[in-house]
């Protein structure tokens, strides 16, 4: 076997790494909290407004939202999740920590299911167990075979070249193509920026902690709010045409196969993983990502 023994457990001798993980999942459940709120208040704003006819939230619908307590209160939630998150990955990996976001799913669907009075059909729990049980089997393996690097100039360019091309895209699918938009587009949208943000907060953090903060690093922090807020935008729009636990589902799935695929691709976290690993990882993603479309398909909520 190409993975040693003493590589096995050397995750386990490094409590850096653990507490990271700890870190993520307390990030988790507040995720998980305030994607409920947020859905709330962006419903009652819906509920008071005109329809936009799928054209998004428009300008005062969005200055609105700061006049709903639940949406401001799951807002904060959401930034203290994203501190918590922001300290993961300043103690651990990416691939390994980033993952560990589907635990939000599985408190998002009980919540969501006791609110809204709508249980969930045999169909959308399977959905549920695919994305958890794709996210799980990931991050068992990364745990064990992920290393952290520091991110050179190169690694940063690059990340920054791709990031350039999907806000682009984006921007203009969301210009000329917002009528046509559902709420797996937002989904995966807000998914993949988010894996981009988390990326681009992964290499600040690594850069800081090296001394290494010049030119370089403030472009990466111009693009990580760009990101951020079309993100941010996605989100609320996702909300107000899909039921909060398939807008995590997709963020806890796409968000960190985005990042973990910048972690392999870019960043070589995975580069001493064994082959086994690599098979690992893609039966996991397939898992995770046929749970996303099972769950948009045949969630209770999207069957009007």
């Amino acid at each position: 076997m190409d993975l040693e023994l003493t590589d096995l457990v050397e995750f386990t001798r490094d409590p850096r790494q653990v507490f990271g993980i700890f870190l993520a999942l307390f990030g988790a459940v507040f995720l998980s909290l305030g994607a409920q709120f947020q859905h709330r208040g962006v419903a009652k704003v819906e509920r008071n407004t005109q329809d936009t006819n799928g054209a998004g939230l428009n300008v005062r619908q969005l200055l609105l939202l700061l006049a709903r307590p639940s949406w401001v209160l799951g807002t904060l939630m959401l930034g203290f999740a994203i501190v918590l998150q922001l300290s993961s990955l300043a103690l651990a990996p990416i691939i390994v920590v980033q993952p560990l976001g589907a635990v939000a799913l599985v408190m998002t669907s009980i919540v969501n299911a006791r609110v809204s009075g709508v249980k969930l059909n045999r169909r959308s729990v399977i959905a549920i167990c695919l994305c958890v049980g794709g996210v799980g089997l990931f991050v068992t393996i990364a745990a064990f075979t992920a290393v952290d690097k520091p991110v050179t100039g190169d690694d940063l360019i690059t990340i920054l070249i791709i990031l350039a091309f999907v806000l682009v895209a984006f921007a203009l699918a969301f210009v000329f193509l917002r009528t046509k938009f559902k709420a797996l587009f937002y989904i995966i949208g807000a998914g993949v920026l988010y894996g981009f943000v988390a990326t681009l907060a992964k290499v600040i953090i690594n850069r800081i902690q090296h001394s290494n903060f010049e030119w370089l690093t403030l472009v990466c922090v111009v693009a990580l709010l760009l990101a951020a807020g079309l993100g941010a935008y996605f989100v609320q729009n996702a909300y107000s045409s899909g039921p909060p636990d398939l807008v995590i589902a997709g963020l806890t799935v796409v968000d960190p196969l985005v990042a973990v695929g910048i972690g392999i691709f870019v960043l070589k976290e995975a580069s001493q993983a064994p082959w086994w690993a690599d098979v690992g990882f893609a039966v996991a993603g397939v898992m995770a990502i046929s749970g996303v479309f099972m769950l948009a398909k045949y969630h209770p909520q999207t069957q009007n």
